[in-house]
């Protein structure tokens, strides 16, 4: 027993234990990459696609987000951000950046349909994601009610009750979501661009997501049926107009009297 002790007491024992516990650490890494990749090659794209898109991405994205997308300080690792984060960024034309600033503008695709998908395939292939979503969720024919409720619980705070829009902190905004694809809707929700949260479909559901597209399409459809909306500001900001251009109209109208009476 003593000679025991003594051993399990000796200098190189932490070293070994240290060595054990390094070993065991990168073998559990090398498991969990693999089987990320092996999810990541389960995308719906052909080897063409991705070996296109891994062109275009070291001529226009390489630059930033560094080769093999594993970031610089200039942008972040795309690794593991999935299909539908390339497919709303770049088709949406916030990406690649015009310039810095406090959140990507967006502006018109740099790139082409069939470009977005080689980019979006090749970035799916290094590690899985949230994929582009599938027609059904995007048809609009969801419960508009039902999406309407969703949207003003987890959305209105920011883009507005009439998703309108509405700003944030330190030059940072919410944009307006009419004109907004459902599919730009959707991959939006599920991979948080810019300052908005994922929403994933343990928070809100694919189904849910789908009548939040459906009671936008509704709205934006229906326009003001109530004369002009007024950018829709909400209540007060609409309200102020009101007051000032009547109360403009009132002063207008007594200087008209005034004047005629002298």
């Amino acid at each position: 027993m003593k000679a025991l002790s003594q051993k399990r007491r000796h200098p190189l024992a932490a070293i070994a234990l240290l060595l054990m516990g390094l070993i065991l650490t990168g073998g559990l890494y090398a498991v969990a990459t693999t089987v990320n990749q092996a999810k990541a090659d389960t995308a719906n794209f052909s080897a063409s696609d991705v070996e296109e898109g891994g062109k275009l991405f070291a001529a226009n994205c390489a630059t930033c987000h560094g080769m093999g997308a594993s970031g610089t300080q200039d942008g972040p690792s795309l690794v593991g951000v999935g299909a539908a984060a390339v497919d709303f960024q770049v088709g949406t034309g916030r990406m690649p950046m015009q310039m810095s600033g406090p959140q990507a503008q967006k502006k018109p695709a740099q790139f082409n349909e069939q470009q977005t998908m080689q980019l979006s395939a090749y970035v799916a292939s290094l590690g899985a994601g949230p994929a582009i979503p599938e027609e059904n969720l995007l048809d609009g024919k969801g419960d508009a009610a039902n999406g309407g409720e969703l949207f003003r619980v987890n959305c209105a705070m920011c883009h507005n009750a009439a998703a309108a829009g509405g700003a944030l902190t330190r030059g940072k905004f919410a944009p307006g979501l009419a004109g907004v694809s459902p599919e730009h809707i959707y991959e939006a929700m599920v991979t948080g661009p810019q300052n908005m949260p994922v929403f994933s479909d343990s928070n809100v559901s694919p189904e849910d997501k789908r009548d939040i597209i459906t009671f936008l399409k509704t709205i934006e459809a229906n326009g003001s049926p109530g004369g002009a909306d007024l950018g829709s500001l909400g209540p007060v900001s609409e309200g102020l107009f009101v007051w000032v251009a009547g109360l403009g109209v009132i002063i207008a109208f007594t200087i008209w009297l005034t004047s005629r009476t002298s």
